[in-house]
């Protein structure tokens, strides 16, 4: 039985090393290229968006103060994976310490959790909207906004510290082990311990329920009182505005938290290491990317201050 100083000592001198994408240069420069472009792109598109909404009077409500709010949270959640990401992809394997393996992966699981919370936010914010019009403006103070901000940030800090503490208290046998993934993800690593994990995957599966079940469900159930005010509504231009507003929401919800809950929640005998990876990858860079494309594209306000923008700098 291992003591605590001796765990210490062992966990010390543990480094992790990503396992490669590829081994061929061709591809790694391919990979490097495509991945640095996704990048760029998602810090463009959310910066944008960030931008527009602070510049432009017309936009300071809080359906778009939690859009910018989740634009933050992408460019911190993505910058905290790719760098280090395309890092890796040339030449040997880059060993990381176990302090600098826990620190990505406490931010990971903390700003992934409060994307998770923000938009079952976000998702209140089209209920109140759309049921409650006439007192919208009397329950989304900017005060209660912040605060739901503020809460989600909290809950998730508090929960990733205590689930990243909980698995670094755990001891990785030998000097370089090899993470098949690109990141310190929990599973990967879980997998890496020598000693019984039980207790710890029970612990990862509660973690899971309150950052995805939960908020899944309070999503629903927004969207169930929204639908049934939708059909309720005569004017067919009122019902398509509603449904715009709720229809971008809704396809970042079903992306993020469909392809999180294949890597979270399924047992872990159903689960496949280079699946996981593979879906890490939509919710690493499609979901980011796909946030400012959704709610630009079909929102009528974004894509005119954009443009109005554009125009005025142009002129």
């Amino acid at each position: 039985m291992l003591t605590g100083k001796s765990v210490l000592n062992q966990s010390g001198t543990t480094e992790f090393v990503f396992r490669v994408f590829t081994t061929v240069p061709e591809f790694q420069a391919l990979l490097f290229l495509l991945f640095l472009l996704l990048y760029l792109m998602i810090l463009c598109g959310n910066a944008a968006i960030i931008w527009v909404v602070c510049t432009h009077s017309a936009l300071h409500t809080p359906m778009y103060f939690f859009l910018s709010s989740l634009s933050v949270l992408e460019i911190f959640y993505t910058t905290d994976v790719v760098p280090l990401m395309l890092s890796n992809i040339f030449g040997a394997q880059k060993p990381i310490s176990l302090a600098g393996c826990g620190t990505q992966m406490f931010f990971f699981v903390t700003l992934g959790s409060t994307d998770c919370f923000l938009l079952a936010v976000m998702a209140y914010d089209r209920y109140v909207a759309i049921c409650h019009p006439l007192h919208y403006s009397l329950i989304m103070t900017k005060k209660l906004c912040v605060q739901m901000v503020m809460g989600s940030w909290s809950l998730a800090l508090f929960l990733s510290l205590q689930l990243t503490a909980l698995i670094f208290t755990l001891p990785f046998c030998g000097h370089d082990q090899e993470i098949n993934h690109f990141l310190c993800d929990v599973p990967p690593v879980l997998r890496l311990a020598c000693a019984d994990i039980h207790v710890h995957q029970a612990v990862l599966y509660v973690v899971g329920i309150l950052v995805l079940t939960v908020p899944f469900l309070l999503i629903c159930i927004s969207y169930v009182f929204i639908a049934s005010t939708i059909l309720r509504m005569r004017s067919a231009e009122g019902r398509q505005r509603a449904f715009s507003t709720c229809s971008s929401h809704l396809t970042v919800v079903l992306l993020q938290y469909g392809c999180c809950s294949l890597v979270y929640l399924r047992p872990r005998s159903s689960t496949s290491e280079d699946e996981d990876r593979q879906i890490a990858l939509v919710y690493t860079f499609v979901t980011p990317l796909l946030n400012p494309l959704i709610y630009t594209l079909r929102n009528k306000d974004v894509k005119g201050a954009l443009k109005n923008s554009i125009f005025h700098k142009a002129v």
